[in-house]
């Protein structure tokens, strides 16, 4: 999944096929192997309910029954726990890289002092607010509203997060996929969504009221006095309010077309005139920068508007609070609790903090991630595997490529141009070709603190330098043992890193069936979204160009349409259904790739005499080792937290949702027509 510095790091629409998050327990200890899942675990089975009422829960009650959400989880599944697994695995490799000596790698050493410093927990209580003392003395400092854009350079150049006021960095060209150019994005906000401001339900309203709480604590943490803070989250709430009503929603940004606003810095400077983008920009060494794309501009007329009318006591008070909650987690564990009983305990339902071995873990990956990744796939990916998943990549894409052919809708004009896009994705898979050098990063064992901010003023200055120059086709958005996969359209390439090509995903000792079912599924996935809602919008070398007819754009419509309506009926949690235009693309993408799986399954095995195994025909086991990778206990918090802002639906319906438009499943667990997971004739939702 992308993550997001003050400076922007990576394609906005770049599409990842699931969510991973790890667990804990006070008996985990690192691992020297990693453990062995099969991709198809009939004690996750629940076979007293019928698949053709229920096949989500027919597939994965057993799991539900099993796996309870550990203490300090707001989720866990079946990739989850293959995430907590990694992570453990990782542990104790970094504990072995910690431990020093003359015999270590630069590699080696990089992540060992990284995480050693992260473990030191004595060093980072002890020192208390101090790493961020000077930052909080230069906000003090100010002494006229035209300086913050000087002084929020350095912040965004050495802060996670986007809520200093904005976001900014580097993105390939909308109009030319071969150059990298500046964006400006919207940002500024500490709750997760525009709309968590806006709504005027009970839970909304609570909400706000928290989150008012937490950011007057925090800001008495910082030694405001209680009256004087709850002043200021008063006025804090009001700039954010401001700028949440102007910024786009999630489904409006999900057309990339209303992202792409390029103008000059002088137009820039004229659009928000109260903002010194001269100063901004020198500072972070874009002085010679002649184009930015400013993907939300009514976001900055409305920053323009506050910057105007609230007082510089009032913008101290703001840049303090974003200030502070971007380095709660690396700070004293008086604001890293405060932070987690916030976002995580009371946001996602979350009972206790992970212990401090995973955040560590966590952390070394995302600073680190490539040097990390090197050690990683040294003792667990083989080139065996590497070599399976690029020849089943392959068998999918030639499928999908004789789907385009074969369609009845869609014009030869359309379909000429569709195979020339399937023609040159690029295909990735395990991990770069050329790892990353994080030898210029200064880890010191002391100094976390310091060493993250080291480690994020180095990604952020690699993401700006970038900007003018050619684009890196060979880059990665994702680390080599991140449990996820994605497609990223101004690349128009699909990636599929070490990490998630593992059991129980991928199991080189179990049959076909489920390893299609479950992993080419995820291939599939991946594909589709090059063609999907968003996806389609982009040409062959990831140009934002429209390639389609009239007809054939508004029979595609018509189609997703389909999607969309089915979708909307799910209900999440409580009376909140799916917000299925949000999630359409990934709903699109499930569907699409389940379908190309099973073609590419059955094409694989075509003249074939396959056994069934524990009760199952081949057919079943696709279907099972399908459905399995979804396997989840998720918090009603969490459910509710992501209606608002995840693009994929629960993990139930990615399921059901699926199965009941492919007829190849009714006719394998020989469902009736009247039976839940049963469409007939024109209510099958079809695309690809």
């Amino acid at each position: 999944m992308r993550r997001l510095f003050a400076l922007a790091l990576c394609a906005p629409l770049m599409t990842a096929a699931v969510f991973a998050v790890g667990s804990s327990s006070s008996t985990e200890k690192p691992l020297t192997e990693l453990p062995y899942t099969p991709s198809l675990d009939v004690t996750a089975m629940d076979r007293s309910v019928d698949p053709c009422v229920d096949f989500y829960t027919y597939s994965c009650g057993g799991w539900e029954q099993n796996n309870p959400i550990p203490p300090d989880q707001s989720r866990w599944s079946v990739y989850g726990k293959l995430y907590s697994e990694n992570q453990q695995y990782l542990w104790g490799l970094l504990q072995k890289a910690a431990q020093g000596g003359s015999g270590r790698t630069q590699v080696e050493q990089e992540i060992g002092d990284y995480f050693a410093a992260c473990m030191d927990e004595d060093a980072i209580n002890a020192a208390g607010v101090k790493p961020i003392q000077g930052d909080l003395q230069a906000i003090d400092g100010l002494t006229a509203k035209g300086q913050v854009a000087g002084l929020l350079a350095r912040l965004h150049l050495e802060s996670y997060g986007g809520g200093l006021l904005f976001a900014f960095g580097s993105d390939q060209d909308p109009d030319n996929s071969e150059q990298v150019i500046a964006n400006a994005y919207a940002g500024g906000l500490g709750l997760p969504d525009r709309d968590y401001y806006l709504k005027a339900n009970d839970k909304s309203v609570e909400t706000r009221a928290r989150y008012l709480g937490h950011v007057a604590r925090m800001l008495e943490l910082l030694g405001e006095s209680p009256v004087q803070a709850a002043t200021d989250a008063a006025a804090i709430m009001r700039i954010e309010t401001s700028l949440a009503k102007a910024s786009l929603t999630r489904v409006e940004r999900r057309n990339p077309h209303n992202l792409v606003h390029k103008m000059s810095p002088a137009a820039l400077s004229a659009l928000t005139p109260a903002f010194d983008w001269t100063s901004y920009l020198e500072d972070l060494g874009l002085a010679n920068a002649t184009v930015v794309n400013v993907t939300q501009p009514k976001f900055y007329q409305a920053l323009e508007s506050e910057l105007q009318s609230e007082p510089l006591e009032v913008w101290k008070a703001y840049l303090r609070w974003h200030l502070i909650d971007a380095w709660a987690p690396y700070l004293s564990s008086r604001f890293a609790d405060a932070d987690f009983q916030f976002y995580r305990g009371y946001l996602r339902g979350v009972e206790q903090e992970r212990p401090r071995w995973k955040r560590c873990v966590a952390w070394v990956d995302r600073d680190l991630g490539e040097a990390l990744g090197q050690v990683f796939v040294e003792q667990t990916f083989s080139p065996e595997t590497r070599q399976r998943t690029e020849t089943m990549v392959k068998q999918i894409e030639n499928d999908m490529g004789k789907r385009i052919q074969a369609l009845d809708w869609m014009s030869p004009t359309t379909k000429k141009a569709a195979e020339n896009k399937l023609e040159h994705i690029r295909n990735k898979v395990g991990y770069p070709d050329k790892w990353r050098d994080y030898s210029s990063v200064e880890v010191r064992r002391n100094d976390f603190a310091g060493d993250v901010r080291r480690a994020t003023q180095f990604e952020s200055h690699r993401q700006l330098a970038k900007i003018g120059k050619p684009v890196d086709r060979g880059e990665w958005g994702m680390t080599p043992p991140t449990v996820n996969a994605y497609y990223n359209p101004g690349m128009n390439d699909i990636n599929f890193p070490a990490g998630v090509l593992q059991p129980p995903l991928y199991d080189p000792k179990m049959d076909d069936a489920p390893n299609y079912g479950n992993t080419g599924s995820t291939i599939g996935h991946e594909l589709t979204h090059a063609f999907d809602d968003e996806g389609r919008q982009f040409d062959a070398e990831g140009n934002l160009k429209d390639w389609w007819t009239d007809k054939d754009a508004a029979e595609f419509d018509r189609r997703a349409q389909c999607v969309v309506d089915q979708y909307a009926n799910y209900v999440v949690v409580d009376d909140i259904h799916i917000n299925s235009k949000l999630t359409l693309g990934e709903d699109i993408a499930d569907l699409g790739g389940t379908i190309l799986a099973y073609d590419a399954w059955k094409a694989e095995t075509a003249g074939r005499q396959l056994p069934s195994r524990d009760g199952l025909t081949p057919e079943q086991r696709f279907f099972v080792g399908f459905a399995q990778w979804a396997c989840s206990n998720v918090r009603p918090e969490d459910l509710r937290l992501n209606a608002l802002t995840n693009p994929h639906s629960p993990p139930k319906y990615r399921i059901n949702g699926v199965v009941v438009n492919m007829p190849e499943f009714a006719r394998t667990f020989q469902c009736t027509v009247d039976q839940p997971m049963v469409k007939q004739g024109a209510d099958v939702c079809r695309i690809w």
